[in-house]
């Protein structure tokens, strides 16, 4: 019995030819289910033109309106802006202000005047109204001009004198007074001096005693005059005495004697004022 048994050997070329049998095989096979499958897809009828999605009617849009495009402006009318004068106030008569230098008036009237004092610094003509314009010419202009108030700068007038924001109708407020000029002080008297300074004064004396002779001059013969500078005071009375010459030992007395003189009053402008003189005093042994 094991004598008919086939020994069977593995052969590699065999199983590779096999193999790649196989594989062969297995691509045809999927390459064949996928090109039946595609060739499913687009062979299809789908039926997109047989009418089935007829449309019963057709709606027309809602238009939407147009936007007019807006009138063209109306052109204004030009107005034709003529040219004018400047303004100039106007005065039913021309017053002399008080800036001005002083002339002699044609003619003297006590009447009030009711003409509203002008500015200097503005051009002022001859009307029959009063009014001023706070955009007149200067005074030095030479060229016509508007009363009116409508000249180039075109501002309103003030008639009748009155003053700007006050009420029509309403009397012109009275101008003011003239300033007074008050009197010049009176010049001031000159300051009174405190004391004078006189020479010699035993004329004046009220009162002038006579000084001792002193017992150490007399031992010695002392004589001649001695000179005491005194300060007399408001009352008269002497208030220093000192003396300024002579013989040493006929001072002391000749001092103690000033002392004790009297003088009267001396007056400077109603008033009584300090005097300085001198006294002399003769010595004779």
């Amino acid at each position: 019995m094991l004598d008919q048994l086939i020994e069977s050997k593995n052969s590699t070329r065999e199983n590779t030819r096999r193999s790649g049998f196989l594989f062969t095989t297995t691509v045809v096979v999927l390459g064949l289910l996928l090109s039946t499958l595609l060739y499913s897809l687009f062979a299809k009828d789908y039926a997109m033109n047989a009418g089935d999605l007829e449309l019963s009617a057709l709606v027309a849009p809602v238009p939407v309106p147009e936007e007019e495009p807006p009138p063209p402006p109306e052109k204004q009318p030009e107005v034709k802006q003529e040219k004018a004068a400047p303004n100039a106030d106007v005065r039913t008569e021309i017053i002399q202000a008080m800036e001005e230098s002083p002339k002699p008036p044609d003619k003297i009237s006590e009447v009030k005047q009711n003409i509203p004092p002008r500015d200097v610094n503005k051009k002022t003509v001859l009307g029959d109204r009063n009014a001023s314009y706070a955009d007149s010419a200067p005074s030095t202009y030479a060229g016509p001009v508007s009363t009116n108030g409508k000249g180039i700068a075109g501002a309103g007038g003030v008639p009748n004198g009155e003053s700007r924001g006050t009420e029509a109708g309403t009397p012109p407020p009275p101008p003011p007074p003239p300033a007074k000029k008050e009197p010049p002080p009176p010049p001031e008297k000159p300051p009174v001096p405190k004391s004078v300074s006189k020479g010699v004064i035993n004329g004046s004396a009220i009162s002038l005693p006579k000084p001792p002779y002193p017992p150490a001059a007399r031992a010695v013969r002392a004589s001649g005059a001695v000179n005491v500078q005194v300060t007399i005071s408001e009352s008269g009375s002497v208030i220093s005495a000192s003396a300024v010459s002579g013989h040493p030992l006929l001072r002391p007395a000749a001092a103690q004697a000033a002392r004790s003189a009297k003088f009267a009053p001396t007056l400077l402008s109603g008033q009584p004022v300090k005097v300085t003189g001198v006294i002399v005093y003769n010595f004779v042994p």
